[in-house]
């Protein structure tokens, strides 16, 4: 990583570090728990297995897991001229049976405006029926029988990040989900999640370690680069959470009996901590159920009001992701941590290997 004197925090550049391309991880470890486990607390960091994670946790700790499901939202086509386009649906308005409008990202030779019609995997057609910023608006025809859920599943493609060169096949569909991915509506994988198994989950429960769930959908913006220095002037993505009464209360429970909040994944974390921010609850008070937009950047600085620990992958340079981490362990300890990954050939990004993190209080 570049070094800084005297890092003040509030630029891009304090979150740029260098990554041999190799440590990119092109696919999924052969089991899903055989990925490696970077422990940090505070400077002092070890070396484990993600199959250690239990013996890593107390009995009464709580893990809080992101259950969205990802879409098969990208497709290839052509403008009614002719010209190529491919589109990624960022988001489906209106539950299953009532998804006619879509929000998505178009990559063309010139952005189609208003009024352009679209035939995708030369099987249906959408138009273009407004634009705002990044993302346009498509509308299915009145004749469509089916809407843009079930389009989605019959005629899109896995979302791959495009850091991963490969087309996505079938060992992508089973490995880019989650075992416990229940809500459809994301575009990229809490990628966190993807080193659980069923029996993981049972060793956990065995022990004692209590489960609950978050739905936030991740969005594409988690891979738009930040492009202002100053990180005052970022405008964050939009991404939509529910967080149930159930995980509420096993939240309360978890505090009551003294164990540690653990969200597994930092889209886990934005969901909780967008909640505690809304609620205004202080460290310590008890979350309300809850759903609604969340545009939350998290960076050094932050007070964090729920989540104890915290589970996840290694992040791309510049990213809101790596500036969450570095509030979340510390500045210092986060470019100390990506070192040491970097020295001992942890894998990277969303098929690499993961960190179990304990929150400092002062992030600074």
């Amino acid at each position: 990583m570049n070094t800084h004197a005297l890092p003040t925090l509030s630029h891009l550049s304090d979150y740029d570090f260098e990554l041999p391309e190799s440590l990119i991880a092109q696919h999924p470890a052969a089991e899903r728990t055989a990925s490696r486990l970077l422990l940090v607390n505070g400077a002092r960091f070890a070396d484990k297995q993600f199959t250690d994670l239990p013996g890593l946790l107390n009995p009464g700790d709580l893990l809080i897991m992101n259950d969205t499901r990802v879409l098969r939202a990208r497709f290839f086509g052509q403008k009614d001229t002719g010209g190529q386009v491919e589109v990624l649906i960022e988001r489906i308005d209106g539950g299953p049976s009532s998804g006619r409008l879509a929000r998505a990202q178009i990559r063309a030779s010139k952005s189609p405006k208003p009024g352009t019609r679209l035939r995708l995997a030369d099987a249906f057609n959408v138009e273009v029926s407004g634009r705002d910023g990044e993302f346009f608006t498509l509308a299915l025809p009145a004749d469509e029988p089916q809407d843009f859920w079930q389009l989605t599943e019959t005629y899109g493609l896995l979302p791959l990040p495009p850091y991963i060169t490969h087309k996505p096949g079938n060992d992508d569909e089973k490995r880019y989900q989650t075992v416990y991915a229940k809500n459809p509506g994301a575009v990229a994988a809490p990628t966190a999640g993807l080193h659980f198994d069923e029996a993981m989950l049972s060793k956990l429960k065995a022990k004692g370690i209590e489960t609950a769930t978050v739905t936030l959908h991740v969005g594409a913006g988690t891979f738009q680069p930040v492009r202002a220095e100053n990180l005052d002037e970022h405008v964050m993505h939009h991404e939509w959470y529910h967080l149930p009464e159930s995980t509420a209360q096993a939240i309360a429970a978890c505090r009551a009996r003294g164990g540690k909040v653990v969200a597994v994944g930092t889209t886990s974390l934005r969901a909780l901590e967008s909640a505690a921010k809304h609620q205004n609850i202080m460290v310590g008070g008890n979350l309300q159920a809850d759903s609604r937009e969340t545009d939350l950047f998290i960076r050094p600085g932050y007070p964090f009001k729920v989540v104890d620990r915290l589970i996840t992958n290694f992040h791309l340079p510049k990213s809101t992701l790596l500036m969450l981490v570095s509030a979340f362990t510390g500045y210092d300890t986060m470019r100390a941590a990506y070192q040491h990954a970097i020295g001992q050939h942890y894998r990277f990004f969303s098929y690499g290997d993961a960190m179990l993190l304990t929150r400092v209080e002062h992030s600074l």
